[in-house]
């Protein structure tokens, strides 16, 4: 039923990945889809605020990340399922639709928390990657 399949994970934070990586593994494994694990770095936002880092501070950053999300999947994810590496790079819900797309997946596997009050007013990532997928997603609740 599915062949791509785009999880998400935040390698700051166990939680969001912790239940939602074993279930995208158990979708890909019962179908034979590739499995395109993505984590998101986000932007240090204005440009004014940019130029106080260094040069080529933002390349190193994604560097960094690259080796640690294949560390990550080395760590976590069966060999014997194909992965895509992704690291991305913006708004988390917005980096996450886009790659959706772009892989051409049918199905999202994203974790989520339990929600605040706070998160019922603005909306959390996982909330609004639901509201404006063009696939089927799948919320793994922590």
């Amino acid at each position: 039923m599915y062949k791509d399949i785009l999880v998400t994970v935040d390698l700051d934070h166990e939680s969001s990945w912790k239940k939602a990586v074993p279930v995208a593994i158990k979708q890909a494994q019962s179908f034979g889809a590739r499995l395109h694990v993505l984590t998101v770095v986000p932007t240090v936002g204005m440009s004014m605020v940019g130029q106080f880092f260094p040069k080529g501070y933002e390349s190193k950053v994604l560097e960094a990340y690259n080796q640690r999300l294949h560390e990550f999947v080395s760590a976590n994810i069966p060999a014997d399922i194909k992965v895509q590496h992704i690291v991305g790079q913006g708004t988390v819900y917005e980096v996450i639709l886009k790659m959706a797309k772009k892989t051409n997946c049918d199905l999202i596997v994203i974790g989520a928390h339990r929600p605040e009050l706070k998160d019922y007013l603005l909306g959390p990532n996982a909330a609004r990657v639901v509201r404006h997928a063009d696939c089927s997603v799948m919320v793994v609740r922590d």
